[in-house]
């Protein structure tokens, strides 16, 4: 279906054609939803062992008792486990609770208020904060910068990262940035990989960049494949040793999409001196993590070995998902001019792109029929897409049954949404 190619009478058939479609949809009251990257029960289930799996054990192979105070930096075993995910050493990492969410807002909260580099450094001292903020994005991470005033700029996302001529550009002229967000692996929502070059750009960014500046380096998906032989992400942390910029970033990361949703382990790798600063004041809003919830993640995937064992059984349930995502967007739109999407091999998203101006057009048509998808512009700061065509796919959650007929109303809404439009035109 090309839109731009018909004449109006054929337009005029679509339209009549599409819209019964629609009116049938409507009327079969579904109540789906694509709106969020969650885990399904069937992926939760599989980390249902974590209940009784100390078996009254609470003594760490170090001789700690995880159920007492303390140990804000983790179980050593831990710390070493998240070392591994993100190639780093293990005197480089602290491991939180269940949320590197929470662990990304403490940073901002500490570098803000206190300062990562002495008290001087705060960024409330700055008449104005900037962050970049490569779109289309996470959601989270915009909350996040709104919560504190951070302005956010947007920077355009190419198949192997944020666009670094743009970033760079920027950050050279504008001292009051202070921050970039990424998403490195399976990027939420194109699913790309940064490339190696990109990865090494953003790891030199220290040298550019005014003072205070760091990179938030969400590798929230770094071991989420769904494929075999995935892609290898390149090593930020090499790339600051050999810039001498380890002060510049800070990587985050969790088993929140490993085991439990709800009751993983966050865990974050930064400098000595930016570790310092965080657990200086980490130290006065808590006691210590829940290490007795580390120590059950030992038990259970205690081992890369282990862990990507684990890993291969969710990307079983996952395939059938994205497949079935995919497999509609080829036969409705492999041939048209009706709209691009990503085709990732990992990750929790596919991020789809309508004819500008058509997002909130299709999202609201597919409300209509009983589906939700992800708000329009959720993808950008402040909720504005300014081309008004970016779409997240979040098929994770629902049975392959239920993503079938959600797909079915949504190419359906995005072929009714085009062929409106260009007869309005």
């Amino acid at each position: 279906m090309y839109v731009e190619q018909a004449d109006r009478q054929q337009l005029q058939r679509w339209q009549e054609e599409l819209s019964a479609n629609h009116r049938s949809f409507v009327s079969s009251k579904l109540n789906l939803d694509l709106t969020r990257g969650k885990p399904s029960a069937n992926q939760l289930s599989l980390a249902d062992a974590l209940d009784g799996i100390l078996q009254g054990n609470y003594v760490s192979d170090e001789g700690v008792d995880t159920r007492n105070y303390g140990g804000l930096d983790g179980l050593p075993a831990m710390r070493q486990l998240a070392a591994e995910i993100l190639g780093v050493k293990s005197d480089e990492i602290i491991v939180g609770g269940n949320s590197s969410l929470t662990l990304m807002y403490f940073s901002v909260l500490f570098a803000w208020q206190f300062g990562l580099n002495g008290p001087d450094s705060a960024w409330r001292h700055e008449e104005t904060v900037k962050f970049l903020c490569p779109v289309p994005g996470y959601d989270r991470h915009f909350a996040i910068c709104e919560e504190f005033g951070i302005e956010m700029v947007n920077v355009p996302m190419n198949e192997d990262g944020p666009d670094m001529d743009v970033v760079e550009a920027l950050l050279r002229n504008d001292s009051s940035i202070k921050g970039i967000w990424c998403v490195p692996k399976y990027s939420n929502p194109t699913g790309c990989i940064y490339s190696a070059a990109t990865i090494e750009r953003l790891a030199g960014l220290g040298t550019i960049a005014a003072t205070n500046f760091r990179v938030f380096y969400d590798n929230a998906y770094a071991v989420h494949d769904l494929v075999d032989k995935p892609a290898e992400l390149a090593n930020i942390r090499k790339f600051c040793e050999k810039h001498g910029t380890g002060d510049s970033v800070l990587q985050f990361g969790s088993t929140s999409k490993v085991t439990f949703a709800g009751a993983g382990v966050a865990f974050m790798a930064g400098s000595k001196t930016n570790l310092g600063a965080i657990k200086k004041h980490l130290g006065i809003a808590t006691i210590g993590p829940d290490k007795v919830n580390q120590l059950r993640h030992l038990k259970m995937i205690g081992t890369m070995t282990e862990l990507r064992s684990h890993m291969a059984r969710h990307a079983e349930l996952l395939r059938p998902r994205f497949a079935c995502v995919l497999k509609h967007l080829e036969e409705n739109f492999r041939d048209s001019d009706l709209g691009d999407w990503s085709s990732p091999d990992g990750g929790y998203f596919i991020s789809f792109d309508t004819r500008p101006g058509l997002a909130n057009a299709v999202i609201q048509l597919a409300a209509d029929a009983g589906v939700k998808l992800t708000p329009a512009g959720a993808t950008f700061p402040y909720g504005k897409d300014p081309d008004d065509k970016n779409i997240r796919l979040a098929p994770s959650f629902p049975t392959v049954e239920d993503i079938d007929h959600a797909m079915a109303v949504f190419c359906n809404a995005v072929k009714l949404a085009s062929v409106n439009q260009q007869l309005a035109a």
